[in-house]
């Protein structure tokens, strides 16, 4: 079983993530503003479900390395910590430099929106790197794998339908939240902070737990 402490620290981290506009909230956004409410659960269910083939794919490689290479998982994970920590960095830096950027703007309609959801989750590779960076720090290699992982990707997926479910109910305002930078900036350095705390808090746990 994953260790409840951790299971908060990764329910923040991914809630932080979530709610920062990306491309994949944007995509939902855009669904949700130009044809409404239907259209932005579609692109929804479909993203996740491109999230679930990244989540196989980070799962195996992970439970393998695990079990044959305890020490080099040990390193993966605090390759991990550091970039969750580089994240923390970015956001309170970011957080200075809001005023000199444009808000990110939802993306047009789509005609399918399920299926281009899909094709936005499944074609980021970054989501893979994202994953296999994030879950090594939230685990015990000592335990089973796959349960873990398992439980942290029905985490991940429910936290981000959630999420998703808020910026299409509340799309447009949002958008226009988005557009203030005093706004943008209270989301980054919040997300900032969290960040560097999880990030240390993990490696002290990290630290004094033998290989």
């Amino acid at each position: 079983m994953l260790d409840p402490d951790k299971i908060i620290a990764f329910m923040l981290v991914t809630a932080a993530t979530s709610i920062v506009p990306g491309q994949s909230m944007l995509f939902v956004m855009g669904q949700a503003i130009w044809r409404e409410a239907r259209a932005g659960w579609a692109a929804l269910l479909g993203m996740q479900l491109g999230y679930v083939v990244w989540w196989v794919m980070a799962g195996l490689g992970l439970g393998t390395l695990a079990r044959a290479y305890p020490l080099a998982f040990r390193m993966l994970a605090l390759a991990g910590i550091a970039y969750l920590a580089w994240m923390g960095l970015k956001a309170v830096r970011h957080s200075f430099h809001v005023d000199e950027e444009h808000a990110p703007i939802p993306e047009a309609s789509s005609r399918n929106a399920f299926r281009d959801g899909i094709v936005v989750a499944a074609s980021n590779p970054k989501s893979l790197v994202y994953m296999v960076a994030l879950i090594p720090p939230f685990v015990n290699a000592a335990k089973p794998i796959w349960g873990q992982i398992l439980s942290l990707a029905v985490i991940a997926l429910a936290i981000d339908l959630m999420v998703g479910a808020l910026y299409i109910f509340a799309g447009r305002s949002l958008a226009g939240a988005i557009e203030r930078p005093a706004t943008r900036r209270w989301i980054d350095r919040s997300m900032g902070i969290a960040f560097l705390l999880i990030a240390a808090l993990i490696l002290l746990d990290l630290l004094s737990t033998p290989v």
